[in-house]
């Protein structure tokens, strides 16, 4: 159950009260008074964290895991360059390995 905090408007005494959730703030009874009047004050909270789950841990891991990604695809070649072939041998003639002489053919 959460634990709210009161001022009571007719004694003007601060109270807090363990209630559920669903209890109405005008059915809240003062300790001090006993009156009906009292009005929920806003207050700051805090949790406990039991085990070893820290808050963020997920987060960080995801963050250590695209780091290490991004040092591996690092020493890849980029994806849109284009393969070093060496250009084509123009000393090599192809009517050669053949045997053939292009000008006795006419």
């Amino acid at each position: 159950m959460p634990l709210y905090e009161y001022r009571c408007e007719a004694c003007s005494s601060q109270f807090e009260a363990a209630q559920s959730i669903h209890d109405r703030i005008e059915d809240t009874e003062c300790p001090s008074c006993h009156a009906r009047q009292a009005t929920r004050l806003l207050s700051s909270f805090s949790s406990k964290v039991v085990g070893d789950h820290k808050p963020g841990f997920a987060e960080i891991k995801a963050a250590a895991m695209n780091n290490e990604r991004m040092e591996r695809f690092a020493k890849l070649p980029p994806l849109n360059a284009k393969r070093n072939v060496p250009p084509p041998n123009t000393s090599f003639d192809s009517n050669a390995s053949t045997g053939t002489d292009s000008g006795s053919e006419r």
